[in-house]
């Protein structure tokens, strides 16, 4: 049952999101996913503090994972410092560590990982990918084969701070060139060397129809 409610919720959501942000001023919300370290060069953590600041001014909602820490905690105190709105998704296990942004206008809980997934997906009318670990290349590929498959048709943008994701888009360059997918999986992303292109490539995003989501075989 469980399996089938996601399924649909993800349909409705893919059916209702085929078409290119507009600035008409209804409500959007923003999905991002990044890294939770502490550990990083500063010039993450400022990247990132601009870009919720960006968000605040264009009236975009933060839906992210709901942690303080990090790149993570970084943005939702930009989107905040400029009275912006932040909606947090998190799993019970990280509250129980404290690692909850606790200044969220709306912080949801959740038991596992994939829930947490799937509402930030379903709440959120486009993607955005800074520099991040295992978790972040996961949540961006998960979100990048539902779009390959038609799933899901809203825009999504990786952010390549410094060449950060060079390797990642030269990996999809082999994909493509080894012919494991189709060349139409490139239309399925768009990629910011800077903040200051992130949110144009946002606004301006058309969907682009794949191929046939298979190879042919003899």
């Amino acid at each position: 049952m469980g399996s089938i409610l996601v399924n649909l919720v993800r349909k409705i959501s893919a059916d209702s999101c085929g078409f290119v942000v507009s600035n008409s001023g209804m409500p959007k919300s923003l999905c991002v996913y990044c890294s939770s370290s502490d550990r990083l060069d500063p010039k993450y953590y400022a990247a990132a503090t601009q870009v919720g600041t960006e968000m605040a001014q264009r009236q975009w909602t933060l839906v992210y994972g709901g942690g303080k820490t990090g790149l993570m905690g970084a943005v939702a105190r930009g989107v905040k410092a400029k009275g912006g709105r932040v909606v947090g998704v998190i799993p019970e296990f990280m509250k129980l560590r404290e690692l909850e942004f606790t200044e969220a206008d709306e912080l949801i809980s959740v038991l596992t990982m994939r829930e947490r997934k799937m509402l930030m997906e379903t709440r959120a009318d486009a993607f955005l990918a800074l520099p991040g670990g295992w978790g972040t290349l996961e949540e961006l590929l998960e979100i990048l084969t539902l779009a390959h498959l038609e799933v899901l048709r809203k825009p999504v943008v990786i952010f390549n701070q410094d060449g950060y994701y060079d390797d990642l888009l030269r990996l999809c360059d082999r994909i493509v060139a080894e012919q494991f997918m189709h060349a139409t999986i490139h239309g399925k992303y768009v990629v910011a060397r800077s903040v200051e292109e992130i949110f144009p490539l946002i606004e301006n995003w058309a969907h682009q129809p794949g191929d046939a989501k298979w190879f042919q075989t003899r």
